[in-house]
């Protein structure tokens, strides 16, 4: 069985056949879904989900592009509640950042400050950190170094890309896997891949973005995580029941919750 521990439910995309949507990712065997919180006006319905289905839970935070949107209460009220078991999306992504210097500088500034503010809610809580990083891996490992590992703040560094800077901070985070690793252009993920350590390695969909090959082009979903675990396991040389297993039983030591669901009602 198989943990999806990224997977945007909530979205859109799903509103019409949600339903069957957890069907095929129970017949793919995944085995649990955790909906990360990526913009604060879609948490209820991360919320409702998590609780219409058994093993499904979600997180509370800020995905950077929508830092302006950051409310530290309304995400300590959705930290409070049992179904909710993590803290983000949250990070650095200056992949599209403004033309003009200044407007660079007031940019990154602002998603420097509500990253430290979730990392502060995660120490908090005491529940793990989501972070998500694009085209900003310093800065994110200083940030991460500073205030996450000073705090012993654990987490996922969710849609891992490669670098092996980050991959230094395996004491206090683990490293998801998505379908990236499929694509024909993913050479650095894939000499990567071994160099992450075996206990500290999760798969993730992103759903429904980054769809893994053969579905490149459609919506992705959590049944497709199969995809990424055969490749990795090709990879890796290490058969896809004991990937599966390592990877979950890895998942379920970050995000407790996943141990204590009813494993006869799993995806329900």
């Amino acid at each position: 069985m198989i943990i999806d521990t990224h997977c945007h439910l909530d979205d859109g995309r799903f509103e019409n056949d949600l339903d069957d949507v957890v069907k095929r990712a129970k017949s793919a065997e995944v085995s649990g879904i955790l909906i990360p919180g990526a913009d604060i006006f879609d948490l209820p319905k991360a919320k409702e989900i998590s609780y219409k289905y058994d093993n499904i839970f979600y997180a509370a935070g800020v995905h950077p592009y929508h830092h302006k949107d950051y409310k530290e209460g309304v995400l300590e009220e959705y930290l409070q509640d049992s179904r909710c078991i993590a803290v983000g999306e949250c990070g650095l992504d200056y992949f599209r950042l403004p033309k003009s210097e200044e407007e660079q500088t007031k940019e990154k500034a602002a998603q420097r400050e509500v990253f430290i503010a979730h990392i502060k809610l995660a120490a908090k809580f005491a529940k793990p950190l989501i972070v998500h990083v694009r085209d900003a891996n310093e800065e994110s490992f200083e940030i991460l170094s500073e205030y996450a590992v000073a705090m012993g703040v654990e987490g996922v560094l969710h849609c891992y890309n490669a670098s092996e800077l980050l991959l230094t901070l395996h004491g206090n985070f683990y490293f998801a896997v998505g379908g990236v690793l499929t694509f024909q252009n993913a050479k650095n993920l894939v000499e990567i891949l071994p160099k992450i350590p075996k206990e500290r390695l999760l798969f993730e969909t992103d759903a429904p973005y980054l769809t893994p090959h053969p579905h490149r082009g459609e919506r992705n979903e959590p049944a497709y995580t199969r995809y990424v675990v055969q490749k990795a396991s090709e990879i890796l040389d290490i058969s896809i029941e004991n990937l599966s297993k390592l990877s979950s039983d890895n998942a379920k030591r970050i995000f407790k919750a996943f141990n204590k669901a009813n494993s006869d009602k799993i995806m329900g």
